[in-house]
């Protein structure tokens, strides 16, 4: 792909350890990552394209907005002390991440020290305006 990738780190979420990558080119970024079966990264089933993320400025609101829309939430990290949510779309076959815009900084010091910071998805309260952002890893 010529990709080139960032040293792979690990994480915890709740009783899930994962480990996880981005590439070093982007945005957009391709991001890796792996978890144990029953977590929301169990790729029991084989791997697979899983999700396209996006940032938000409210995950609260724009979580709701997109369930809303018929991207029912899949996965909601809020209980576990994180801003992330995972929402099926059953019409891409793969998920819609967002995630908080607060932790972009993070992200870019961690990840992508030499980029501009990006946009946040704009998911207007009236479902038939168009939508604009950019794509998160």
């Amino acid at each position: 792909m010529g990709v080139t990738w960032s040293p792979v780190r690990a994480g915890t979420l709740g009783d899930w350890d994962y480990d996880i990558v981005f590439s070093a080119e982007g945005p957009p970024f391709f991001e890796v990552i792996q978890g144990p079966a029953g977590s929301p990264w169990d790729a029991t089933d084989g791997s697979r394209f899983d999700h396209i993320g996006y940032w938000s400025k409210d995950v609260v609101a724009d979580k709701q907005r997109l369930a809303g829309r018929g991207a029912p939430i899949e996965f909601d990290s809020c209980p576990y002390g994180r801003s992330f949510t995972y929402h099926r779309l059953d019409s891409i076959g793969a998920r819609i991440e967002l995630v908080d815009l607060a932790v972009q900084p993070g992200f870019r010091d961690t990840w992508a020290q030499d980029i501009a910071a990006m946009p946040a998805i704009d998911l207007d309260d009236d479902p038939r305006a168009p939508s604009s952002g950019s794509p998160r890893p």
